[in-house]
């Protein structure tokens, strides 16, 4: 492959994250500014902090660019970004599901039983069914939109120039530098560079060492046992499904529960994979799936390089 072809994956990558971010980071403010104006201070719109605007601004452009960013990575069909025909993949994907739903639950048990997090109690009765109900749902949203991004589209892509295992450990290293990224606080006044200032914030959990060991690497290993997933099964109908029953837990423990220690470094927060207690039951996981997912037999799919013959299958 020429080097061109190699750089091209890598290059449409820093464009659209670049564009994004940056374009969100100078739309965030009016935005605000606008919801403010219709709707007030005091309604459920408008009274959400400045960086939930700019969070949802960056999703809203991810998924408007996603189409040109496609056709730049080489995906032009479904098929192309892991999601055939559904038929006969839900067993993958119940199967998926389950494996993410126990493995964040131990952690989540554990957290609880040691006191690193009490639960509300006053979540009972109706309540209770409609945030699990909510959590489901929010889970199969998120869990779709961002395995085809991360998965289907990046890895994919990338796999198109370069050897499998490189392109999960970059792929995986981008979904875990995207999620990494820590919360504006959004106490000033919201000005037109409150963007730039809030995505200089954003970038400042990489100066806390205690949350990039182990957050960061955790982060990037769930998103290598994802697409290890996918480069396993040939589609990622049991990547989706993980990846759902992960951040069904995710949504769980954030609105069910409270910290009861400031131990976060080793319990985890709500965010539950942000601690050392995650490591090894994503270990676990990591094996469950190299072990027993797929067919058991390395896929290359028709125009990837494979990186043992140095060649095109």
């Amino acid at each position: 492959m020429s080097d061109a072809t190699t750089a091209r994956p890598l290059r449409a990558i820093v464009i659209f994250l670049t564009l994004i971010f940056l374009s969100a980071a100078v739309i965030s403010p009016w935005i605000y500014r606008l919801a403010l104006g219709i709707c007030g201070a005091d309604s459920w719109l408008g009274g959400h902090p400045f960086h939930r605007y700019y969070g949802r601004t960056v999703q809203v452009l991810a998924v408007l660019g996603l189409w040109p960013f496609l056709r730049a990575l080489g995906q032009r069909s479904l098929a192309d970004l892991g999601l055939g025909r559904p038929a006969g993949q839900w067993g993958r994907l119940a199967g998926g599901f389950a494996l993410g739903f126990a493995s964040l639950a131990v952690v989540a048990w554990v957290g609880v039983a040691v006191g690193a997090r009490m639960v509300r109690s006053e979540i009972l009765g109706p309540k209770l069914v409609e945030l699990l109900v909510k959590s489901a749902a929010g889970a199969g949203v998120v869990a779709m939109l961002e395995e085809v991004l991360f998965r289907g589209a990046l890895f994919g892509g990338l796999r198109r120039a370069w050897p499998w295992p490189f392109a999960l450990a970059v792929s995986s290293a981008v979904y875990a530098l995207v999620h990494f990224m820590g919360k504006g606080d959004g106490a000033q006044a919201v000005q037109w560079y409150s963007g730039f200032e809030m995505l200089g914030q954003l970038l400042g959990g990489f100066t806390h060492w205690r949350e990039i060991v182990p957050g960061f690497f955790n982060l990037a290993l769930a998103g290598a046992i994802l697409g290890l997933a996918y480069q396993r099964t040939g589609n990622l109908y049991y990547s989706i499904g993980l990846h759902a029953g992960w951040i069904f837990w995710l949504k769980i423990c954030k609105a069910l529960t409270f910290p009861a220690s400031d131990r976060t470094w080793l319990w985890g927060t709500w965010k539950l994979v942000d601690g050392w207690l995650a490591l090894p039951l994503l270990l676990v996981v990591l094996a469950v799936v190299w072990r027993w997912v797929g067919d058991g037999r390395r896929r290359v799919t028709p125009g990837f390089q494979d990186s043992t013959s140095g060649g095109m299958r």
